[in-house]
């Protein structure tokens, strides 16, 4: 559990850094719009993705790569080997859930920035 904290901390450090990185590569100046705007496309990559992650470990796509496999394999290849293919579930091993967390943090800090902005 620690190291899950320590890897969200890191993560959302570097992605903080990255944001005022890209906002002044793209925009010459840093302010508080250029952050909203750049954090929101940061913060929703680090979301889609490891929510796409998450979807592709719980087998969803399991059957129908199975079936994609079946039906392009061709004649010469035996239904054995098909089954003995690994599935999507068990190629991604990693823990999405700091992603997943450092994606709401930056959408959070987002929206604090968003509201502090409308005043």
């Amino acid at each position: 559990m620690k190291k899950q904290i320590i890897k969200t901390i890191l993560l959302f450090l570097s992605s903080q850094a990255a944001v005022f990185l890209l906002s002044f590569l793209y925009n010459k100046e840093i302010t508080l719009l250029h952050y909203i705007n750049i954090s929101f496309y940061i913060g929703s990559l680090f979301i889609l993705v490891s929510l796409l992650f998450f979807t592709i470990r719980s087998g969803f796509f399991d059957a129908v790569t199975k079936s994609f496999r079946q039906v392009f394999a061709g004649k010469n290849v035996k239904k054995s080997e098909i089954e003995e293919m690994t599935p999507p579930s068990e190629m991604i091993s990693f823990n999405v859930l700091p992603f997943l967390l450092n994606g709401i943090l930056v959408t959070v800090v987002m929206l604090l920035a968003l509201y502090i902005y409308s005043f």
